[in-house]
């Protein structure tokens, strides 16, 4: 888990992570399936990230990162919200596509 260190992690390792908690919540094996991930903005300026793994038949687990909360936010398959996780970690920035 994330949420108890004041260290300071990859980006990647997040990504990692979110879609190790997703896929344990829609019991998906991690890395079977596609993980996309949007950037959020509001006002113009980057407030946190979306991710989505995208399942069989089209099931879809999401998860939403609100970096002025530090807090993650994910969502099981009929979009109800599943659980929060917050994250007391560093992240950098991410690198840029």
């Amino acid at each position: 888990m994330i949420g108890f260190s004041t260290q300071a992690v990859s980006f990647d390792q997040f990504c990692r992570h979110v879609e190790n908690t997703l896929c344990r919540i829609g019991g998906l094996e991690p890395g079977q399936f596609p993980m996309t991930r949007r950037n959020v903005s509001r006002g113009g300026e980057s407030c946190g990230f979306y991710f989505c793994v995208h399942g069989p038949r089209s099931v879809k687990l999401t998860a939403v990162y609100d970096h002025q909360k530090k807090m993650t936010i994910y969502y099981g398959t009929d979009g109800v919200r599943h659980t929060n996780e917050p994250i007391s970690v560093r992240l950098p920035s991410p690198p840029q596509r």
